[in-house]
């Protein structure tokens, strides 16, 4: 009976311990070197477009992959790699998701790329992440609002992680995405909202 007692008690501090886990630092500087990949469980894209005046209509892309390398002495200087499969989308409505996935043109042009072309930021964890980004077979710079959330060992104390949130806002013109539906139901104007964690390779 101890003997269970002990390793009750040792499970529930265990749990505790995950459950009370946190990023140590929002410093860049103070995030170990390596090669960091997306979490994919952890990691999130929502798009956000008015729907004919009534509503910002909501809907998920869950086709997500990601990574960069990192080196603390130059973090400025990072590279982060990003794609989506345009074919992810998820609004809880099977033919609905392809209705929309169709506009993208997911045969002909099968993913979605953004690549950095430079980091900005400072201690506090605000900055921004401008690169390219080529949907829809174009290629146009996008800026993101970024915030580093923190660097810590998440729910094991041998591993990295990384979180960020990020926003922008894009016109789907820049990017082909018109004709008569589309430009009569649907504002230009998208807003894009990330939420991503990486783990240290």
């Amino acid at each position: 009976m101890i003997r269970i007692g002990a390793a009750i008690l040792a499970l529930i501090l265990g749990l505790g311990g995950a459950a009370v886990a946190a990023p140590s630092t929002t410093d860049p500087a103070k995030v170990p070197a390596g090669d960091y990949l997306l979490d994919k469980r952890h990691a999130s894209l929502t798009v956000k477009i008015v729907h004919m005046g009534f509503s910002h209509y909501t809907l998920r892309m869950d086709g997500l992959d990601g990574s960069f390398t990192y080196d603390p002495a130059n973090w400025r200087e990072t590279k982060v790699n990003f794609t989506v499969d345009p074919k992810s989308v998820d609004t809880h409505d099977n033919a609905f998701d392809k209705q929309i996935a169709g506009y993208f043109e997911p045969d002909k042009y099968p993913t979605i790329t953004f690549v950095s072309t430079s980091v900005a930021g400072g201690a506090d964890g605000k900055g921004s992440v401008t690169g390219d980004l080529t949907f829809h077979g174009v290629t146009r710079p996008v800026t993101l609002d970024v915030t580093f959330d923190g660097a810590g060992h998440g729910v094991t104390p041998i591993g990295t992680r990384l979180g960020f949130s990020g926003a922008t806002q894009i016109k789907r013109s820049d990017f082909g995405l018109t004709g008569l539906i589309l430009n009569q139901f649907t504002s230009d104007e998208v807003d894009v909202i990330i939420e991503v964690e990486f783990e240290k390779k």
